[in-house]
């Protein structure tokens, strides 16, 4: 038996001391203020059976990855911790990437693959709401939420459990408008970083050849209430290992001249491989 801590404000289990981060009610998120006075309540506890374990950060995101569902926040703006425990909800066999001392390389161990980190990115400690991530390293002030911290750009890795898509193709489509919800909607508790979506255009829908496989993307561009936009994209294929089931790469980048250049997407899609294959793809230079 087991019981979660409610949403709110915690103290930071991986920053500084007045520092103050959303719990979502599931995961950390990438959102963070001072604690302007109040007093600070302890950080989220998982009470388990066989006690109660500190659920330190993990990631959730301003791009949803979890279950498909836009209530957490995108991966394009969060970062946090590893959790020594994983809290009830989150997806423990991909909360967090395998050790890599190369620091020009993301590792999706699950997925049997591998991604460039390009300059100027770095990987969460923790993940990204269940997923093998990266993101942009430098923040800036939410354009829709004073006082909330947000990356111009974020890559995550997930695997394609629970759906009823019957081909790579069919998942990339289906997939697009969680991608871009979970990047600049709202999520489940109001918090609202870009001001919505108020509309997009699609720029690509074609197969695309990954590490081997053939696969899918779709790109959109989407416009928000506030702030630049942006661009996101769901790249989907049959992964390396066992059954080859189907692998999601979401990408997220603001629009302007803040965010990476869009042809970077292409960039890390032409730079993952099949674990253990290190031939090219490393270190690209696509900062924003």
């Amino acid at each position: 038996m087991s019981m979660t801590t409610p949403p709110g404000w915690y103290p930071d289990p991986g920053g500084a001391p007045s520092t103050e981060r959303w719990w979502d009610g599931t995961a950390w998120t990438g959102h963070t203020r001072a604690p302007g006075g109040r007093r600070r309540r302890r950080g989220p506890l998982v009470a388990v059976a066989a006690g109660v374990v500190l659920a330190a950060a993990t990631a959730a995101g301003v791009v949803v990855l979890g279950d498909d569902d836009p209530g957490t926040r995108p991966a394009a703006r969060q970062s946090g911790a590893p959790l020594p425990s994983t809290p009830e909800g989150s997806d423990s066999a991909t909360a967090v990437p395998e050790p890599s001392e190369d620091p020009t390389v993301l590792t999706d161990q699950l997925n049997g693959i591998t991604l460039p980190i390009p300059d100027g990115w770095e990987r969460p400690a923790g993940g990204l709401g269940g997923g093998v991530a990266m993101s942009v390293a430098d923040t800036y002030e939410c354009p829709g939420d004073a006082g909330m911290r947000c990356h111009a750009g974020t890559v995550t890795t997930r695997s394609a459990g629970g759906t009823d898509a019957a081909s790579a193709e069919a998942l990339a489509k289906e997939d697009i408008s969680l991608a871009a919800d979970a990047a600049y909607e709202e999520d489940s508790v109001g918090n609202n970083f870009y001001g919505g979506i108020e509309s997009h255009k699609e720029l690509r829908s074609e197969p695309a050849v990954v590490a081997g496989r053939t696969g899918y993307l779709v790109r959109w561009q989407v416009t928000t209430g506030v702030g630049p936009g942006g661009y996101v994209q769901s790249l989907v294929f049959p992964s390396t290992i066992g059954t080859e089931s189907l692998v999601i790469v979401r990408f997220a980048f603001d629009a302007g001249p803040a965010g990476p250049p869009v042809g970077g997407m292409d960039k890390i899609t032409k730079g993952i491989r099949p674990l253990g294959d290190v031939s090219g793809g490393v270190g690209s230079s696509i900062g924003p």
